[in-house]
Formats: structure tokens, C-alpha cells, sequence
């Protein structure tokens, strides 16, 4: 970054932004140098997603100063910055899924003579960029049939081709595997070599650790600090992230139980990308499934829960064998499963929480066939002290709550069933590391209670952290089953890998 270092080419100078009555930012300063990768952290609700609408143009500060090349400057709004150079990356990718990649990186922009469009030049130049980045995606594919890797690749070469000077990254390796993350910084390498101010932002705090120049933490709208990367830990990040010691991040493991009568006994199950799994749940028990992406794990617990078809084998909720033909019946055997797609799958954004929470018991609320609002809003209050759900009122959308407040509502919405059997897919994907202790504790405080739980997590520590056995996956089949002082990050790895273990023992499993 040598060259560049003294160059910031945008900064926000003393920003800050209210939602009516509501202040969200107050006087916070940032800026980004050309050449440097620059993270911007905070639990969810700190304000960053705030201040990248603000630095490019998608929300308008109520005062402060946004500075472009040392000059005041007031952006467009709409997206219209990127023609100065601001490019936003979102965390949902941005992508026509039925155009081919070049036509999805000149979309709005294409190449034209005499009305006709430049088909072949955009190729030419689409295949140039991608040629830059060094990554091997024919130009002629539609969207819809690349990796989420490659995809997030043509957003980046879509960046490049409106001559990004500004990128904006919010949560690029959510969906990632460590080796498509691993190429994905090589190419974010590339682009500061050339000169190219980035800005990162993520809740995996060892990849900011990896990949940034300097880190600015935001808490609850404030400025908390902006240090050099090289004078900071892991730990006094998180710290300065929530305002608290988080030595405590994972609950101690009460133990449970060992003669505890199994809960769910799952058999030789055959379905859509699962092949023969076999394992067992006891009561009060939080087993951990874990295995590379693709690995089947997702797959299994669908299959379980009555989401896809099952081809064979056997499934038993309390020693009665079950086959659900949907979530439905799952919930009345007691059983409920928390999708990985919070967004999705798993909650309606553009409607307030109370629907939202109620919406797998609904029944419960009817009276003389009339919706009762009184026992609705009750069960609201009651989800929103047991699990810190934050919000300005039931009212607000959905979509408009942090991501560590959708899924404490996803969370608040599976309970609302009463359930013995609690599926977690995905935890706390997405979520501050504040928000991540809090989702821990109540995990662990379920199981506490009696109820058994199953945490399928692509975050190995989480499953180590959580867990009191451990199943891992590879391709469709069970490798092997932890527990005790084998659940260790190497030996997880070994059978994930395929390096270690027979391919699902289903004597093990049931033991």
C-alpha cells in the first residue's frame, strides 16, 4: 500500500443520519486510501450497512460531509455513484440469473452501433476482464449455472468494468468455502496492488484479520476506533465490537445425560444428496453435524423434516417411526427445523414481526374463527424478552431488522411450537459476534431444559464450542461421530476430508 497510502479517495467527514425521530449515526469519521483494503465491523445494528448507503449515494446524510478526491461532493442517489467510481458489492448478489455473464456484466451499460448491440466486443471485453483476475468462466454461461464463488467472481469483473476506484464489499465470503474464499482474496489482492480503495466488511473477524490495512469498529452509531490492523487481536476486536469482555463466548457443556432415552433415531436414510446416514439424538443433547459445503448436511435434516422425499430407511421420534410428508407434521410430532435461508425461506420481510412469529401457530390464535390480536401481541412481548429480539416496534418490516435480530425471530418463531426436537441450520451466519454469545447461551440453555437439539454449522468452532458429539459428512454419507476429547479441529478436518473414517458405521451411530 506504500504508493498509495496517503491518497483517501472518499471519506465521510462528521456523518450522521437520523430515520425520522430515530438517530442510527452520530458524527462518525471513515475514509478509505487508495490501495488499501479498509474493514468496517460492528454487531449487527452498529450502523455500518448505514454509512455504505451513505458513501454511495443510496441514502443521503442528515449532516456531515462526504469528501471525493479531497473535494466535498454530494453523490447521487439511486446507484448513480458508481459512474464516479463507488461500487457496492451487496451481500445478496446483484446478478440477472437467466443472462449470460457478459451480458450481466454490461447490464445498463451495453455496447452499441447504429442501435444494434456490440455483442462481440462485450464478450471480447467481459473475457479481458475476467482474463485480469485470472479466473477461468466462460462469458457465454448464464448466471444461473455458475457457484456462488464464480458468481461473486463476476460481480467483482462487473466492478472492474465501470472502473471501480471505490469497492464497497458487504459480506463477500458469507456462502464461500475456505478454498473459494482463499481465490477470492487473491483477486481482492489484485485489485489494491492496483490502486483500487476497498472496503471490507465482514463478522468473520479472522479473514479481516487476514485480508485488511486498517479496521474501524462502529458500535450502536458511534465511532469506537480505527487502528492499523497490525496493533489489534482477535479478541480486542470483538471487545471494541460489543462493548464487553467475550471470554464467555461459548457456555460451559452441561452434560447430559448418557442413559437419556433416545429422541430421534435415524436409519439408513436415502434421499436427495444423502446416502444411507444413520445417527441418533438423545435428550438434552446438542449434536453437532459439520462437513465441508455439499458435504449433505442441510440435505439430511430436509429430508427429516418432511421438505424432500425420502427414498429409504427409517426415521423414529420417540421409538415410533415417522415419514412426514411436510414441516407440518413434523411440528405436531414436535419437531421443528430453523432454515439456513433466514431471508428466503424462513421469514416474510416485508411484514412485521408479529405475523412473522406466529405464522406456525396461527391456530393458536384463533378464536371463534377471528384472529386474537390481544394473544398475539402477547406472544410477541414474551419472544421479545426471552430472546432480545430489538426493534423500534412490531410494526417495523422484516426486512428492515439487523441480521442478528432476524434470526432471533426466526428463533422466537420456532419455539412458538413448543418443540422437543429443535433443528438449527446455520445459527449465526451473518451475525456479530455479540449477537453470536447470545444465540450460544440460549442454545445451550434449550438443552439445559430437556429439549434436544441438532446444530448444523459450516463454523468449526461453533460445532466444537457447542456441541457434545459431533457427526461429519462427506458427500452425502456420515464419516464418523465424535464426542469427548476427539472433537478437535484436525480431527473433524481428517473425516470431513475423507482422510480418516468408514463410510457412516451405523453400529456407532446408534450407540
Amino acid at each position: 500500500m506504500a504508493e498509495f497510502a496517503s491518497q483517501a479517495i472518499l471519506a465521510a467527514s462528521r456523518i450522521s443520519k437520523s430515520f425520522g425521530e430515530v438517530p442510527v449515526l452520530f458524527s462518525v469519521d471513515f475514509d478509505v486510501r487508495a490501495g488499501e483494503v479498509h474493514a468496517l465491523i460492528g454487531e449487527n445494528g452498529a450502523g455500518k450497512s448505514t454509512l455504505i448507503k451513505i458513501l454511495s449515494g443510496l441514502e443521503a446524510p442528515t449532516s456531515g460531509t462526504i469528501i471525493l478526491d479531497g473535494a466535498p461532493v454530494r453523490l447521487p442517489p439511486h446507484g448513480e455513484a458508481e459512474a464516479m467510481g463507488i461500487v457496492v458489492i451487496h451481500q445478496e448478489l446483484n446478478l440477472a440469473e437467466h443472462l449470460t455473464v457478459a451480458e450481466s456484466i454490461f447490464l445498463g451499460r451495453e455496447w452499441t452501433r447504429f442501435g444494434f448491440l456490440r455483442r462481440g466486443d462485450m464478450q471480447n471485453e467481459a473475457q479481458r476482464i475476467l482474463d485480469s483476475l485470472d479466473v477461468a468462466i466462460d462469458t457465454n454461461r448464464r448466471i444461473n449455472t455458475l457457484s456462488v464463488a464464480d458468481k461473486q467472481m463476476v460481480e467483482i469483473a462487473k466492478a472492474i468494468s465501470r472502473e471501480a476506484r471505490v469497492l464497497i464489499m458487504d459480506e463477500p465470503t458469507a456462502v464461500l468455502t475456505p478454498a473459494e474464499t482463499k481465490t477470492f482474496f487473491e483477486q481482492v489482492r489484485r485489485l489494491k496492488a492496483k490502486g483500487v480503495a476497498i472496503v471490507f466488511i465482514s463478522h468473520k473477524l479472522d479473514e479481516v484479520m487476514t485480508l485488511s490495512d486498517r479496521i474501524t469498529v462502529l458500535r450502536d452509531g458511534q465511532l469506537i476506533a480505527t487502528v492499523e490492523t497490525g496493533d489489534l487481536t482477535p479478541d480486542a476486536i470483538a471487545e471494541m465490537m460489543v462493548g464487553r469482555e467475550l471470554s464467555n463466548l461459548y457456555p460451559p457443556k452441561h452434560e447430559p445425560d448418557v442413559d437419556a432415552p433416545l429422541v430421534l433415531e435415524v436409519d439408513g436414510l436415502v434421499a436427495l444428496g444423502v446416502r444411507g446416514v444413520s445417527f441418533a439424538l438423545r435428550q438434552g443433547e446438542i449434536l453437532g453435524f459439520a462437513g465441508l459445503i455439499g458435504s449433505g448436511r442441510t440435505a439430511v435434516m430436509e429430508a427429516i423434516v418432511g421438505l424432500s422425499d425420502v427414498h429409504a430407511g427409517q426415521i423414529r421420534v420417540r421409538g415410533k417411526p415417522v415419514r412426514f410428508s411436510g414441516i407440518g407434521e413434523a411440528i405436531d410430532a414436535g419437531l421443528v427445523y430453523m432454515t439456513k435461508d433466514r431471508k428466503g425461506k424462513g421469514l416474510l420481510l416485508n411484514i412485521g414481526l408479529q405475523p412473522n412469529l406466529t405464522l406456525l401457530t396461527i391456530k393458536r390464535h384463533i378464536r371463534h374463527g377471528f384472529l386474537n390480536e390481544a394473544s398475539e401481541v402477547e406472544a410477541m412481548e414474551r419472544a421479545t424478552r426471552r430472546f432480545d429480539i430489538r426493534a423500534r416496534d412490531a410494526s417495523v418490516k422484516v426486512g428492515q431488522l439487523s441480521g442478528g435480530n432476524q434470526q432471533k425471530l426466526m428463533l422466537g418463531k420456532a419455539m412458538e411450537t413448543d418443540p422437543d426436537i429443535v433443528i438449527i441450520d446455520e445459527p449465526t451466519r451473518g451475525i456479530d459476534v455479540g449477537t453470536k454469545q447470545q444465540i450460544y447461551h440460549i442454545i445451550a440453555a434449550l438443552a439445559k431444559e430437556g429439549k434436544s437439539i441438532i446444530v448444523v454449522s459450516s463454523e468449526m468452532q461453533e460445532v466444537i464450542g457447542l456441541s457434545h458429539r459431533v457427526v461429519v459428512m462427506r458427500e452425502g454419507r456420515r464419516t464418523g461421530t465424535l464426542e469427548g476429547a476427539e472433537i478437535t479441529e484436525g480431527e473433524i478436518m481428517r473425516y470431513a476430508a475423507g482422510l480418516k473414517g468408514e463410510e457412516d458405521d451405523v453400529h456407532r451411530a446408534s450407540a
